[in-house]
């Protein structure tokens, strides 16, 4: 996924959406703390992996795992702004398996690291 806009695209709703598509995403907002792979997601909304892989994909124009990347990197982007949790604990809390897994997809996402966003989100509000 290259841009914010194409997850609010997704996310939106502007389009009728198949249930199981909409099921999967709710499942996936639902259980973003845990490991969630796509057989697991598949199974949870019964359906075949690779077809909740390729009708997730036409659906909503994004991938499964650009999807589950990007709404923990929305709830991660929350906590840097809204909570004194550590960077470490903010990563595992929205359920990156590892830090360097939650660097790299946050610097994906935002361009920036972590702890740049988070001073950046401070100064920010400083000047409000």
């Amino acid at each position: 996924m290259s841009s914010a806009a194409e997850f609010e695209n997704a996310t939106s709703g502007n389009r009728a959406e198949p249930v199981a598509i909409w099921k999967a995403r709710k499942y996936i907002d639902e259980h973003l703390r845990e490991e969630l792979s796509l057989p697991r997601v598949a199974k949870a909304v019964n359906m075949n992996a690779n077809y909740l892989s390729e009708n997730f994909k036409q659906v909503t124009g994004i991938k499964f795992v650009d999807y589950v990347a990007h709404a923990r990197f929305k709830n991660a982007c929350d906590l840097l702004r809204n909570s004194r949790l550590r960077i470490s604990e903010i990563a595992f809390a929205v359920g990156f398996q590892s830090l360097s897994q939650f660097n790299r997809v946050f610097k994906k996402f935002s361009r920036k690291s972590p702890t740049q966003y988070r001073a950046a989100k401070r100064v920010d509000r400083r000047h409000r």
